[in-house]
């Protein structure tokens, strides 16, 4: 796989696990901020109130990587693991599998449990939901009104996307572009000393 290019998937999916009378529900997402994550799975406890367990992984980021696994007091290991087992598996980021379960009345055991969670997460990974993109930057550019024009034709011709624009009380821009391009980019709008660039994210 190329530098610039990484595996997600394309929109929320969701799968569903049997075992001895439990059922543990899986449903995926992809998230670009642990902020998105967090409202997925508030949103989740929310709907599924009364399940017994809701367990999550998530990673985030393509090169400063953030990853959390968390078992909802399910044995260690039992739960987040092996669900972040299949992000890994798959080589996904910018992801939140969750699943939530519903007791069924028997005991799994660990290694039940284990291959439980491991099975749901995979269900929720449908192979034509994964795909590769191209790593995109953003950034902020805030600069005085006269220089607005200029600066918008440089991004608008340096293979760039604008994502948003205020004009009042100063200009700002929200734009991105692909990896491969952005250090061109910025130099040459750096050219122009009377604006600011602030680096967001990676997406």
């Amino acid at each position: 796989m190329e530098a610039d290019k990484y595996y997600t998937i394309k929109e929320n999916s969701e799968g569903i696990y049997k075992e001895k009378g439990s059922r543990f529900l899986s449903f995926a997402f992809p998230v670009n901020t642990e902020d998105e994550a967090k409202q997925h799975i508030n949103d989740l406890k929310k709907k599924y109130y009364d399940a017994s367990h809701c367990t999550y992984s998530y990673k985030i980021g393509i090169e400063n990587q953030i990853f959390r696994m968390n078992d909802d007091k399910e044995p260690s290991g039992t739960a987040g693991k092996p669900i972040y087992g299949q992000i890994i598996a798959h080589h996904l980021t910018n992801i939140l599998i969750v699943v939530v379960r519903y007791f069924g009345g028997t005991k799994l055991g660990t290694g039940g449990l284990t291959k439980a969670y491991r099975e749901a997460a995979k269900d929720a990974l449908h192979s034509e939901n994964i795909i590769l993109k191209t790593i995109e930057c953003y950034y902020e550019i805030v600069i005085n009104y006269e220089d607005l024009d200029k600066t918008l034709k440089i991004i608008r011709e340096n293979k760039s996307k604008i994502h948003s624009k205020k004009i009042h009380p100063s200009c700002q821009i929200i734009f991105s572009v692909d990896k491969q391009y952005a250090e061109i980019l910025i130099k040459q709008l750096l050219k122009n000393n009377r604006l600011k660039i602030n680096y967001l994210y990676d997406k």
